[in-house]
């Protein structure tokens, strides 16, 4: 009997360029296969996916990483899949040239694009927990809310962060190169998550093969470049495939084949300064793969 498994991810070029190969294109097989498995992919804004993940109602999902804490109980982080900021990552932006200090001062309201996003995580240890008034929008309405002056600043992710500039919006901060500056580690800003309970539920030995399976996945889409961004610019919204393999190449890379264990020292980094800031509960960081160096 084969067992169907959901699999979350965002609804952008990135996510959709590393898992192609599990499901396969317009009807064709899935080049990386399993005789007992298959998988379902589910398409969500990455808000929506962090709350599926707290409810536990995805069986592998991409998640922030920020959020891990939160769904910790239900999930374990794999070592494959994640999408790391390795001195770049979320902009902060804004309609004329200011420092995150002054729009603290201003009292002035930043859209970000939600309480659970690492964007919104760094946003707050970068201009201080709780020191800044802000309001969740939807990710890709940030810029255009910005730029029409609704707000004072603006956390922008995904294709965002390359095109902020066509509306005449200015860099604040970019978190990946402050969060480098502080730490001198990479951002890890999406992580991927499987339950679990997939042996208790599908047989032993199912979430090791589910992994060896994400693992193999990226490894062909990186393999099968052409391939993987004719179907990745599919989900790129209003970007040419020259910048829809641009924003890919940020965020599937070597970190994306396995974070190794530089990137597991900035996961622990990184939600270890959330605890500390009181913005998340402290727990352990349980990762499952290579993280081979």
């Amino acid at each position: 009997m084969v067992a169907t498994l959901s699999l979350g991810h965002s609804p952008d070029p990135d996510d959709a360029f590393m898992w192609w190969p599990l499901v396969g294109i317009d009807g064709a097989p899935p080049p990386v296969a399993s005789p007992r498995l298959r998988f379902e992919c589910v398409a969500e804004d990455i808000e929506l996916l962090n709350r599926k993940a707290e409810k536990g109602e995805l069986d592998i999902t991409a998640i922030s990483c920020a959020h891990y804490p939160r769904v910790a109980e239900r999930y374990v982080l794999t070592a494959c899949g994640a999408s790391v900021g390795d001195g770049y990552g979320p902009r902060l932006v804004s309609g004329a040239r200011t420092t995150p200090q002054a729009i603290v001062d201003s009292a002035g309201v930043v859209a970000v694009p939600g309480e659970r996003t690492t964007a919104f995580l760094v946003a707050s240890l970068l201009m201080g927990p709780g020191a800044f008034r802000y309001e969740v929008v939807p990710f890709d309405r940030i810029i255009a809310e910005v730029a029409a002056g609704r707000f004072a600043a603006g956390v922008v992710i995904h294709e965002g962060q390359l095109t902020f500039e066509e509306s005449g919006l200015v860099l604040v901060e970019d978190l990946g190169r402050w969060w480098r500056g502080r730490t001198g580690l990479p951002l890890p800003l999406g992580a991927n998550v499987v339950r679990r309970d997939l042996d208790a539920r599908f047989g032993a030995g199912t979430r090791d093969e589910v992994v060896a399976l994400l693992e193999r996945s990226v490894a062909h889409a990186l393999d099968h470049r052409a391939t993987s961004i004719a179907y990745a610019h599919r989900f790129a919204r209003d970007m040419d495939i020259a910048t829809a393999d641009e924003f890919v190449r940020l965020y599937v890379n070597h970190w994306t084949l396995d974070c190794g264990p530089r990137g597991r020292a900035a996961v622990e980094r990184l939600l270890a300064e959330a605890a500390d800031a009181g913005l998340a509960p402290r727990v352990a960081v349980d990762m499952i793969g290579s993280m081979q160096a």
